[in-house]
């Protein structure tokens, strides 16, 4: 009767739910990050990189979609490669997750203390960004969560924010600028880009984890992606086209609030519009912080409660009904990763982490059609077996590029996954059906 209940309760959101909480995730992505890839690649180089990634994208996420409506569990990728391969693709896919989320969350922290300093130069970005950390894992704790009306207010906020900051650039736009010296690393630079191309739209994937919250997902499922990436992609170009524009694009390529300096450029620094935009900007930060706070402490949960994390993770707090110690241990990845990287290095980490999930996903789900034919598919992959296809296709050369232009990140992500494999043995988890059939039912979704 409680399950029936909890399906019932979750059947709430509409297209328009699904757009807040896919452009709310990734929308972060859109105000820094991305300018990295320019000092790689140069302005045509890095266009060239962010349409390769947007075709994988569309593909990814209307193949991805059938695996999260038929196997509806906290885990995610996790679960699907878990029900494909057995427990390595499961461990695979897992770690690979893990990366994704845990990483993007510093990376945005690093970007909100740079804001702040921007606005305050006297407040330092590190204080600032270990500052933001402490007090979201703290809200994450104690079950502070937007609800979906406030979801859709803050991301209506940061995109209307995007749009008049395109609006406000705009008219300083120069063909010159944004041609002059395009592709300085030639073909190369393009593959180099992938990277941060990629971090425009990385942790849409996070909102599939309630496909089974969707009021008729076969019908608004593909509405509220559509919309959201369309949303996304007209953000992503129309952004990154015009502060290409408005003056030597160097400038910008190597710092963590490249809008806020870019109004500074076209009205000066001293403008009341420059420090009203940076102090707006923080919304659309907050917004995807809070969300990957969440999607990653969900995956920690998940692994725990399944014996592939110290199963303490999986513990919940018996006053505010929440996963406190799996928040706390993401939390501490966060601060770890604060004090020994720089923004690009654990961008690069994350991006690489969201790209083997990718590939995981989009062969469990070649293998699960031939596996399990009969099973419930409320939504079908568009044009299967093309579009998974093209998505693991172009998430292999993404991670190829990684590793080539990333040696010594790459040989740190896969020494970790060598270890959690080794320890995964050792420990005979490989063994054991660590998994069990209740864990892939529907009342298995645990949220905060």
């Amino acid at each position: 009767m409680e399950n029936t209940d909890a399906k019932q309760l979750k059947r709430v959101l509409k297209p328009i739910h699904l757009w807040a909480i896919a452009v709310g995730l990734v929308i972060s992505g859109e105000y820094f990050g991305w300018n990295l890839g320019w000092g790689v690649s140069g302005t045509i180089g890095f266009l060239i990189a962010t349409l390769i990634t947007t075709v994988m994208y569309v593909t990814f996420i209307f193949s991805y979609t059938e695996l999260t409506t038929s196997i509806p569990h906290a885990g995610g990728a996790f679960a699907y490669a878990y029900r494909a391969m057995g427990p390595f693709g499961g461990l695979i896919a897992g770690y690979a997750t893990l990366i994704d989320f845990l990483f993007a969350t510093p990376a945005i922290a690093f970007s909100l203390g740079a804001y702040l300093h921007f606005l305050h130069p006297q407040i330092g970005v590190l204080p600032s960004a270990m500052a933001f950390n402490v007090v979201f894992i703290l809200l994450n704790i104690s079950g502070v969560k937007e609800s979906a009306t406030f979801s859709v207010f803050i991301t209506i906020l940061a995109v209307l924010e995007l749009l008049l900051f395109m609006g406000i650039v705009g008219p300083s736009f120069k063909m010159t600028n944004y041609v002059a010296n395009p592709m300085p690393f030639g073909w190369g630079g393009v593959f180099a880009a992938l990277p941060f191309a990629v971090w425009f739209y990385l942790a849409i994937e996070g909102v599939a984890m309630v496909a089974e919250e969707v009021k008729e997902p076969k019908k608004n499922i593909p509405r509220g992606y559509i919309s959201a990436l369309a949303t996304l992609v007209f953000l992503a170009l129309g952004v990154m086209i015009l502060t290409g524009g408005i003056t030597d694009w160097r400038k910008l390529s190597n710092l963590d609030y490249p809008l806020p300096e870019a109004i500074a450029i076209v009205l000066g620094k001293a403008s009341g519009l420059t420090k009203v935009f940076a102090s707006i900007g923080l919304f659309g930060l907050i917004a995807s912080f809070h969300g990957t706070i969440l999607a990653s402490s969900r995956q920690v949960f998940a692994m725990a409660r399944s014996g592939y994390l110290p199963r303490g993770l999986a513990s919940v707090n018996q006053k505010f009904k929440t996963p406190h110690w799996a928040i706390i241990a993401g939390g501490a990845v966060s601060f770890i990763a604060l004090f020994t990287g720089t923004t690009g290095q654990i961008i690069i980490l994350s991006v690489l982490g969201a790209v083997v999930m990718y590939m995981m996903s989009m062969i469990s789900l070649f293998i699960l059609r031939k596996k399990e034919p009969g099973m419930e598919r409320p939504f079908t992959a568009v044009l299967y077996p093309v579009f998974p296809a093209v998505a693991l296709a172009i998430s292999t050369v993404c991670m190829l590029a990684i590793m080539y232009y990333n040696f010594q990140l790459s040989l740190i992500f896969f020494a970790g996954l060598a270890a959690a494999i080794v320890i995964f043995i050792l420990l005979g988890k490989h063994k054991a059906k660590i998994m069990d059939d209740a864990l892939l039912e529907k009342g298995g979704v645990v949220n905060n």
